[in-house]
């Protein structure tokens, strides 16, 4: 018997694809930037790359112009899988599947507040202040924090997903298989969707 196969629409898989691959390059980055301009809590032997501050900031902007198309169908074209009206009752039993899903939900809530905490805290960065030694700037402070929530809501993540459908949930979402009337010609039409009454 073959195992069972979920199905993620394929405009969802590449929103959150070319998002996770930015938020991953954005999260390296800002460590890399801490650990050559801060490194207060923890150091490691990283190559010193003069630029990182610019590099970290390309995945920034990156990040803002994608960000907005995902959150945008995760709000509604993917509304059922952000925390929703009966996600708090459901996730009382969560040692069943419908409370797995529940804590993935909420998770998937997280990631959008965190990412969008991170983006707002960003912008408000001067690229002077960490070469300057300004570390107690507010707004480097909390793009500090930006930053621990997002690994953190990350790790969740990926343990949420484990939990709700293991490695059955986990390749629908790395598939590269499309339906037939799944198709990067028919994302337009989804989109249009979400504003039909």
């Amino acid at each position: 018997m073959s195992p069972p196969r979920l199905y993620q629409p394929s405009l969802l898989r590449f929103l959150h694809g070319v998002n996770a691959l930015v938020v991953v390059l954005a999260l390296v980055s800002s460590f890399w930037v801490y650990n050559l301009y801060d490194g207060r809590l923890i150091q490691l032997p990283l190559p010193q790359t003069p630029d990182i501050i610019g590099i970290h900031g390309t995945f920034g902007v990156g990040l803002l112009v994608v960000f907005p198309l995902f959150a945008l169908y995760s709000f509604h074209l993917g509304q059922n899988r952000l925390i929703g009206a009966n996600t708090l009752h459901q996730l009382q039993q969560i040692d069943r599947p419908s409370g797995r899903y529940a804590f993935l939900r909420l998770v998937n809530t997280i990631m959008l507040l965190a990412a969008t905490f991170a983006l707002a805290t960003g912008r408000m960065m001067k690229e002077e202040w960490l070469p300057a030694g300004n570390l107690n700037e507010i707004w480097y402070g909390l793009h500090l924090w930006a930053w621990v929530v997002m690994a953190i809501a990350l790790g969740l993540h990926l343990f949420a997903v484990w939990r709700a459908g293991g490695t059955v949930l986990l390749r629908s979402i790395l598939s590269w298989q499309t339906r037939k009337n799944d198709t990067p010609r028919q994302w337009w039409q989804q989109v249009q969707s979400i504003w039909k009454p």
